[in-house]
This record gives C-alpha cells, structure tokens and sequence, in this order.
C-alpha cells in the first residue's frame, strides 16, 4: 500500500520569492484548502468533520529550499509533509511536495491518501496562479 505521493509544479517567479511566501505560514490558508489558519505554532487545520486545532511547526531552511510543516493533532497523533523550492531555468522555480499519508487507521489509509492526492494538485495550481499574479 502506498503511503506517500510526490507532485511537482512550475512557477514563473524566482525561487527566493517562491520560498518566502510558502515558507511563511501564515500564507497557508491562502493557498490549501487544508488551512482555516496558521502561525508559527498553531494552525487550525479543515477536515470532513470540521475544524481541528493542531501544533504546527514549519521547519524552514532558505539555503536547501526545504519546508517542511510537522502537524501535531489533538490526540497526539501526528502528521507531516515536505517540501522543496528548487531553482530552474530563467527566473521561475519548480516547487515539489511530498505528501505524506495522514494519521489514520490503517483501512482508511488508501482513500484518504487518494483524496488528498487530488486536493494537493488543486493546491499547487492555486499557489501558481497566486504567486505568478
């Protein structure tokens, strides 16, 4: 069973501008639909049964392009994705993700991991088409 998926996207701005905005958290909401809000230690993440409160820390390096967001839920549980902003030709950038699959039992692992497959491809169009405005 597969636990992971990994999507890419280009964006047509240079990678330190890309890194800035997705590395700061607060911009999650603007661009996931998995965020209500965010800050540098809380988040209040949107599931099928309503907002969750959950611990957010945002591991950001500018010098790799990595961030990386390790999320704590309630019954302490805990999820996390990764993340890269890599330098390509010209001044764009290509961002990748790594979407790990959430903390849930086991026989629902594989639908929940499809439906946020399709949510995160979703997700990166949102991001370019905001970053490239």
């Amino acid at each position: 069973m597969k636990t992971h998926d990994v999507q890419s996207i280009s964006i047509a701005k240079p990678r330190a501008e890309v890194f800035a905005y997705i590395a700061n958290p607060a911009n999650l909401p603007d661009w996931t639909n998995a965020f209500k809000s965010a800050d540098a230690e809380r988040a209040e993440l949107v599931t099928p049964n309503g907002a969750v409160p959950i611990r957010l820390e945002t591991r950001a390096s500018a010098e790799q392009g990595t961030i990386d967001w390790i999320m704590t839920f309630p019954d302490g549980s805990v999820g996390a994705a990764y993340s890269r902003v890599t330098e390509d030709a010209g001044n764009s950038s290509i961002y990748s993700f790594v979407l790990m699959a959430p903390p849930v039992p086991l026989e629902a692992l594989e639908g929940a991991l499809e439906a946020q497959k399709k949510t995160l491809a979703t997700e990166l169009v949102s991001l370019r088409k905001r970053l490239e405005a």
